[in-house]
């Protein structure tokens, strides 16, 4: 959520953001928010006034009492008493209603995205920041050829179970994906990651602070009778710890990494773009969140990209590290890179990985802040990234390490698979 004061104080700059962000619209909206605040504030202004009023009508009523003779006094500021205390309700109410009102719109509006953010509307407007030579052997099967060969995914005995979009691990399948979730967290623990393992199931306080709501409704699975949602991912739990919370400056940076399974209604329409394990409802994903300090957290968004690269260049894949323009930026974030590993049989780029600081975005929603050196109260920086999610991960991997004897099994995790090689 876009700080008030920030719109308060530079309000042409947040316009400028919007409209970077697409939005045709931006000085009406900004404008209306701008005008609900300075009303705000002026019927607050009005309620402390009144409230300071009644505290001294409340005082001279206890002198009167202690006076004989001093009925028609006591029952005049009894009667003025009663009256404040009902405009005292109503200007209680509208203070209620400006909040609501103010959330409202302010929910609406997506994060302003960084400077540096390449403009662009669509993902063919992204930056290419690096990329490995992507392979050009041809003769190879596609992952969900192979799945089928190896007897490793039963995508029919999920959709029997639950539906399309909700896969079966088998056998070696299943423990590949175990060893490259184990790999994952034991990596980010090594680096200074600390590992939590979350729920799964948020309530709707929880969604909102994070952005999922209501900017991502229609796509997140609800449990109406608990008014609980599923996690599209372990950010939204694991941010959520800091909710309502100051941070001592000193513990800064915050470093969690955990897996979670994820689950996102958005599968998308059917086709050769979304087969096999391209994209699903429920997949398995290692997430990795920072909270830091806002002079910090541009140098640790690149400390995060650096790590995340590291793990997919020890599982020898060919990737891409795309930085998206403001046309393709997500709702909560100031800047993001995407990093794609590249499918050899399907001679395509697959996003395994999504880097974003978010500034104060989320922290704003959260209300969470830490004290600078002079006491203030200043909202912190949050971060988040892929650590990896697993499911285009094993595809490029069962890809790129087929040969005629089997798919082989990078160096990396056969410490954790317990097989070098799947017949």
């Amino acid at each position: 959520m876009i700080d008030l004061h920030r719109i308060r104080t530079d309000k042409k700059a947040v316009i400028d953001g919007l409209h970077k962000r697409g939005l045709p619209n931006a000085e009406e909206l900004v404008e209306v928010i701008f005008r609900l605040d300075i009303a705000k504030r002026a019927t607050q202004s009005q309620l402390d006034n009144l409230a300071a009023t009644l505290n001294k009508l409340n005082r001279e009523i206890g002198s009167a009492r202690r006076l004989q003779g001093e009925t028609a006094l006591l029952e005049g500021k009894k009667s003025e008493i009663n009256r404040l205390k009902t405009t005292a309700k109503q200007l209680t109410q509208k203070v209620k209603e400006y909040t609501s009102s103010l959330l409202e719109r302010l929910y609406a509006l997506p994060n302003l995205p960084h400077e540096s953010v390449p403009i662009g509307s669509h993902a063919e407007d992204n930056l290419i920041i690096y990329q490995t030579p992507p392979s050009r052997r041809s003769g190879h099967w596609a992952h969900w050829d192979l799945i089928k060969k190896y007897d490793l995914v039963d995508f029919e005995l999920g959709n029997k179970i639950t539906g399309a979009g909700f896969p079966v691990y088998k056998g070696k399948g299943a423990k590949l994906q175990r060893a490259l979730i184990n790999f994952f967290l034991d990596q980010a623990s090594k680096s200074g990651y600390t590992e939590i393992q979350p729920p799964i199931l948020v309530n709707e306080a929880s969604a909102y602070a994070t952005g999922q709501l209501p900017d991502k409704e229609d796509q997140m699975y609800q449990i109406p009778s608990a008014q609980l949602y599923l996690i599209p991912t372990a950010e939204v739990s694991i941010t959520n710890i800091y909710r309502d919370t100051m941070v001592a400056e000193a513990a800064l940076p915050i470093k969690h990494v955990g897996y979670t399974p994820c689950f996102r209604r958005e599968a998308g329409s059917w086709g050769a773009d979304v087969r096999g394990l391209n994209r699903l409802h429920q997949f398995d994903k290692v997430e990795l969140v920072q909270i830091c300090h806002p002079d910090q957290s541009y140098a640790n968004l690149e400390e995060m990209l650096a790590y995340v690269q590291g793990l997919v260049e020890q599982l020898e894949l060919a990737y891409r590290v795309v930085k998206l323009c403001n046309g393709d930026l997500g709702f909560c974030a100031a800047m993001t890179y995407d990093i794609e590993v590249y499918a050899i049989a399907q001679s395509k780029w697959l996003e395994v990985s999504s880097i974003s600081n978010f500034e104060t975005f989320q922290s704003n929603r959260l209300s969470l802040r830490y004290k600078d050196k002079n006491k203030k109260s200043c909202l912190l920086h949050t971060l988040n990234g892929s650590g990896l999610a697993l499911p285009r991960i094993l595809a490029a991997l069962l890809e790129w390490n087929q040969t005629p004897e089997g798919i082989h099994i990078p160096k990396v995790l056969q410490s954790y698979t317990g097989f070098n090689i799947m017949h």
